[in-house]
């Protein structure tokens, strides 16, 4: 596709999840269709007639399969990433440029043992909890930008609940 024909695509409506565990750690993992190191925390599509909150949920289930964790914050806006052009053709059937995210702070109140990756259509292929100072030295390049804009409005709740944590 020429960079023109990528301008005029949409970006498609997404969630992603900041999952916080009892320490202050988020719940990274990688993807099963991509080589290399690269981490993400779980995102994906809004469906037809879902809200925001309701795609979180249903994502959190359908990735990291578990229900075990409660909302505690929403993104104040949608924030927006760009495919490498090479990408674009692949993802999505080539219909979008990139995605528009509405993040989502949940804290996990389950056990590690509660997390099973290996779901109906597993996307991960391996999880772990992250520091958040971590997370844009570990994410694909072409999402940096948004995981920083996600720990700039997460982070001092994610350090709230690192502070409050039993001892």
């Amino acid at each position: 596709m020429s960079p023109e024909e990528i301008a005029c695509l949409p970006y498609r409506p997404c969630v992603g999840i900041l999952l916080i565990d009892r320490g202050g750690r988020v719940f990274v993992a990688q993807r099963i269709d991509t080589p290399g190191a690269a981490w993400q925390m779980p995102q994906g599509g809004i469906d037809q007639g879902e809200s925001p909150r309701q795609a979180a949920l249903r994502e959190l289930q359908e990735e990291v399969g578990t229900d075990q964790a409660e909302v505690l914050a929403e993104s104040r806006d949608w924030w927006r990433y760009d495919l490498p052009a090479e990408l674009v053709p692949r993802l999505w059937g080539g219909r979008y440029r990139g995605q528009e995210q509405k993040w989502f702070a949940l804290r996990f109140l389950g056990r590690d043992a509660d997390i099973d990756i290996a779901t109906g259509t597993p996307e991960f292929r391996a999880w772990r909890w992250a520091e958040v100072a971590e997370l844009p030295d570990i994410i694909v390049p072409f999402k940096r930008q948004i995981y920083q804009k996600v720990i700039a409005e997460f982070g001092p709740l994610v350090e709230a609940l690192r502070n409050a944590k039993a001892p």
